[in-house]
């Protein structure tokens, strides 16, 4: 990859990240002005609401319900899936029509191609994954036998976007032992552009562009207003302090 090449991805990738990623991370925003879209657990929301703010008042509540959403598994999920269809529209990756295959790609390392599944980052799988990831893997390899497909070890990778090795949980590191390579984070992005900085290069682009956005008028409006629908729906209960 040419310099030029990278600057010409790095730019995509912002472009991405500032007119996808977080237009539709305000437009989700938005739409938690409505307390049907949450379920509760009343047991829990005083006590949240206290603990982050010291008060159980109606703006308390609402905090308690939309930071979570906005700040963790609404836009986790996002980038996972809008982080895929980056890579295989702009970086150059197949889609891969294999069931349970994300994306197949050229090693820039190695010239082989791989077969990949694809998730976010370091706790992106749990037990039963495993197995459910091996039969896919294994899927491939009964293709490769029926269609004489060169297949070699290191070939069928689970590869993580982000983390480091020390940060994966305990299920991940179960796979390198049936013949998957696992590629965590800066490993993937080497493999996959044979650019070892490259990894970092997106990570700074990523805070170029969080420089230019603040939401914080948004995301007072939503709580103010799912407030209000706090107070009238739950107003034998959610009484002011």
């Amino acid at each position: 990859m040419t310099e030029a090449e990278k600057r010409e991805i790095i730019e995509k990738f912002k472009t991405w990240f500032r007119d996808n990623l977080a237009i539709n991370h305000k437009r989700n925003t938005e739409k938690l002005k409505d307390i049907n879209k949450f379920q509760i657990n009343p047991f829990l929301l005083h006590y949240l609401a206290s603990f982050l703010e010291g008060n159980t008042d109606p703006q308390s509540l609402a905090k308690v319900l939309v930071y979570p959403r906005v700040l963790g598994t609404s836009i986790t999920t996002s980038f996972g899936t809008g982080m895929q269809r980056f890579i295989t529209q702009i970086l150059g990756a197949y889609g891969s029509v294999t069931s349970g295959i994300d994306v197949e790609f050229v090693d820039q390392l190695d010239g082989r191609r791989k077969y990949c599944q694809l998730k976010s980052g370091p706790n992106a799988i749990n037990k039963d994954d495993v197995n459910t990831i091996e039969n896919h893997f294994k899927g491939i390899k009964n293709l490769a036998r029926t269609n004489n497909l060169d297949l070699r070890y290191g070939d069928l990778v689970f590869a993580l976007m982000y983390g480091e090795r020390k940060e994966v949980n305990s299920f991940i590191p179960i796979l390198e032992g049936r013949d998957v390579v696992v590629l965590v984070g800066e490993e993937f992005w080497h493999h996959f552009t044979g650019d070892q900085t490259f990894y970092r290069n997106l990570i700074v682009a990523a805070g170029e562009v969080a420089q230019e956005i603040n939401m914080k008028e948004s995301i007072n409006e939503v709580i103010l207003a799912l407030s209000k629908d706090i107070n009238q729906k739950y107003d034998d209960l959610f009484g002011e302090d």
